[in-house]
């Protein structure tokens, strides 16, 4: 799912007011592609849309194939080969051919999924949509797709007809500490789709002055991430420096899903924190999950250079799972 997009949404909303409604969705690319597989688009009875199949080029096409789809009340399963030419004009180096599934709301994929769908969303609770292109059943799964939740990874099940479109909760980023390190990294992890949350009980660091339009918990971090909760769409950073701060945060993340949790410290400062949780019953296996020191090793010294190492091991680990 495109992070923070609210293009289901609108698709319920343009039904439930009596519009009508279809959504559209990537369901396989070639070549350089626009956009990513389990993209969407929302067509609106009246022509109104939200969200893109394609940054531009065919997005006409689809909303004439999917009026008509909504009039016959018909799914519609379309191809389209993007020219050189078109390519370019949307910033791609070359063509691609994407294939677009058009799903009429009520008629063909029906209310009460799309109105499950939406309300899982809203909860931050990973669900997919399974849609079979031969029987025409459609369902929600909450489990049974641990690589493509994982992955973020919408697509074909193997040789078969079955598409599978992941709804993950848009990423988070909790960091514990206000530091430079902290100003350096949430910009960056903004443009990556993170959405940011730093604590830090010192005031004077975690100030809005130093930290502009982020969420500021000025609570101890166990009990602030306690009240913001960790999911397997969460990334925790710690970067205070502090075992009183630092510890009782990890103890939290280490009891949750969340899918990474890293440190800032010296590989002697680690293995101080290793003893410390193995002398609380942490095993192995659990502290092992801990980043530490943070970041990928790339020789990196300024804040600046820290934080991109820091953010781009939350992508291994996203990604790779490692």
């Amino acid at each position: 799912m495109e992070t923070a997009d609210r293009i289901p949404e609108q698709a319920l909303a343009w039904h439930d007011a009596g519009i009508g409604a279809a959504l559209a969705t990537v369901t396989e690319t070639w070549g350089s592609a626009p956009r990513r597989v389990g993209s969407q688009l929302a067509i609106s009875g009246q022509g109104e849309i939200q969200g893109s199949v394609s940054g531009g080029c065919v997005e006409g096409a689809v909303i004439v194939e999917a009026l008509e789809a909504l009039e016959k009340g018909e799914v519609r399963e379309l191809e389209f080969g993007v020219s050189d030419q078109d390519a370019f004009a949307v910033g791609l180096a070359c063509g691609g051919t994407i294939r677009v599934l058009v799903e009429p709301v009520g008629s063909v994929l029906p209310e009460a999924i799309l109105r499950d769908l939406c309300a899982a969303r809203a909860a931050r609770q990973p669900v997919a949509y399974v849609a079979d292109l031969d029987s025409s059943a459609r369902r929600l799964d909450r489990a049974g797709h641990e690589t493509r939740f994982r992955m973020d990874r919408s697509g074909f099940e193997e040789d078969s007809r079955t598409f599978v479109a992941i709804h993950n909760p848009p990423l988070r980023l909790i960091v514990v500490g206000a530091v430079h390190i902290a100003q350096a990294l949430l910009p960056m992890a903004r443009i990556t789709g993170y959405d940011p949350t730093v604590i830090d009980p010192r005031e004077t660091f975690a100030s809005p002055a130093r930290f502009p339009g982020t969420p500021l918990l000025h609570e101890w971090p166990d009990e602030a991430v306690d009240t913001l909760g960790l999911d397997t769409r969460t990334a925790l950073v710690l970067l205070t420096h502090d075992p009183k701060l630092d510890d009782p945060a990890i103890e939290r993340a280490l009891r949750s899903g969340c899918f990474y949790i890293g440190a800032l410290g010296s590989t002697r400062t680690h293995a101080k924190r290793v003893a410390r949780l193995a002398d609380a019953g942490f095993t192995e296996a659990e502290i092992g999950r801990i980043h530490g020191p943070i970041g990928l090793d790339i020789g990196a010294a300024s804040p600046s250079e820290i934080a991109v190492s820091i953010l781009a091991e939350m992508t291994r680990v996203l990604r790779k799972g490692a």
